[in-house]
């Protein structure tokens, strides 16, 4: 049995041809992804690049995940806005949608124009727990309703509005899905029924891309966002299967890519210090964020903004002259790419530094010194990432690193700032063949093969 998995992203369509039976990668291939003609052409122009290494390469079934069509736009309503922020973020992650603005309370008339402006795909709306305040939602949801756009509603509030929420969508024609509350107790989250309903819209959403609704008709399975297939694969690696079959346990991955930079973490995030309070909502196992302004080519303007130039410039033995030179060439062609050996590839490394600096503190957990009458403790919102013991990195800019591991330092802990809970000694490996979104999308129907090849292909630096 040979399995063909196609990750659609938005430069490249990536193909790994697996033999089953025999847990091997047989090839794998890549081309342009070709969004604005028919996304075919590009899996046609790939498949036929392994044809040219295996001339007798068939396969029997297809998965599929893709990004190509890009995350859907999402703005969340609620009722406290710290907790309405996070859940929202934790149910859109890998669910194919990015949270572009969060809103708090009943939203004003200024608030409401400027979600007319943004014009979101999915709005995600929420609020109070179950029994709770019910005012809040249903106010919000009239409107939502008045609002000349047409997006999706899902609403993951009190269920005791659940009936209203239904009536007051049916009378203007707005796309409305009920589900189970995001927050149903105080401090309990809830997120996967309302990620499941992002993602089905998400999956309604890139059929419509050319070609896309042909590949789900071959594709024994559903389309999938490639973030949840990335993330399948890291939880597979990070919890195995069973004893037999067991993972590695505690976990991270960085995912550095043109757009953005994702960070996955695999842990309970536990406190790893005594005299410790854990503040906010629980943070779930399996957590993804995406960093929107950290990407190689098509964010690199926003993360020179983010980064201090001149001491990323001392420490790399370059002008800050230079970085900002580098970074308008790539601004004003994305396709731009350093010579081996030059000074522009040392820039380049030197950015993808700060940009895994930057999402990994975004990403961990912030602790902070509180005075009580007992004495000084610490408060923990987040996770406690301090003790994880290997990190992966992905994305073709570790890949074609000349030092991989240098990059990846930029997860590391730092003293100067440590109030970031950032991992102090993680061992660095590399998915040095793309494979990660194919193991997820394996790990659909034959978990013990991708778990076989994932812990033979992601190899340490």
């Amino acid at each position: 049995m040979h399995y063909l998995t196609v990750d659609f992203g938005s430069t490249y369509t990536k193909l790994t041809l697996i033999d089953v039976a025999n847990a091997q990668i047989v090839a794998t291939a890549s081309a342009f992804t070709t969004i604005t003609t028919d996304v075919l052409e590009g899996f046609n122009n790939a498949w036929q690049k392994i044809l040219a290494q295996h001339p007798d390469a068939h396969y029997d079934r297809l998965l599929s995940c893709s990004s190509a069509a890009g995350g859907l736009k999402m703005v969340a309503l609620g009722l406290v806005p710290s907790l309405t922020s996070k859940a929202a973020k934790m149910a859109a992650s890998s669910a194919g949608a990015k949270v572009v603005k969060t809103y708090a309370y009943e939203i004003s008339h200024a608030e409401q124009e400027e979600i007319y402006e943004i014009n979101p795909d999915l709005v995600l709306l929420c609020g109070g727990t179950d029994g709770g305040n019910k005012e809040v939602i249903l106010a919000n949801a009239r409107r939502l309703a008045e609002i000349d756009r047409p997006f999706a509603i899902i609403a993951a509030g009190n269920k005791s509005a659940s009936y209203d929420l239904e009536g007051i969508f049916a009378q203007c024609d707005k796309k409305c899905v009920v589900t189970e509350n995001v927050m149903p107790e105080f401090g309990q989250i809830n997120i996967l029924p309302a990620r499941q309903c992002i993602m089905d819209l998400f999956i309604s959403r890139i059929i419509d891309a050319k070609g896309l609704g042909e590949v789900q008709k071959r594709a024994e399975l559903e389309i999938i966002p490639t973030p949840f297939a990335v993330l399948k694969a890291c939880e597979l690696l990070s919890k195995g299967i069973d004893e037999e079959h067991p993972g590695w346990g505690d976990l991270m991955a960085v995912d550095l890519g043109g757009a953005t930079t994702d960070i996955y973490s695999m842990t309970d995030g536990a406190p790893s210090m005594d005299n410790v309070l854990i503040k906010g909502i629980p943070e779930p196992y399996s957590k993804r964020t995406v960093e929107g302004d950290l990407g190689m080519r098509y964010s690199l303007k926003a993360l020179e903004d983010e980064t201090d130039v001149k001491a990323l410039a001392r420490a790399y033995g370059v002008t800050p002259e230079a970085i900002v030179d580098w970074v308008e060439r790539c601004a004003a062609n994305p396709d731009t790419v350093a010579e081996p050996g030059s000074q522009e590839q040392v820039i380049e490394e030197a950015l993808a530094y700060s940009a895994v600096d930057i999402a990994v503190e975004r990403h961990a957990g912030v602790i902070s010194k509180v005075y009580t009458p007992i004495g000084e403790m610490f408060t923990l919102v987040g996770k406690d990432l301090t003790q994880v013991p290997r990190l992966i990195g992905i994305g073709g800019a570790l890949i074609n690193s000349s030092d991989p591991a240098r990059i990846l330092s930029g997860s590391r802990f730092n003293p100067q700032r440590y109030e970031y809970a950032k991992p102090k000694e993680p061992d660095f490996y590399l998915d040095k063949r793309y494979i990660i979104a194919s193991m997820g999308l394996l790990s659909q129907v034959a978990p013990e093969v991708a778990l076989t090849i994932l812990q033979r292909e992601v190899l340490p630096i």
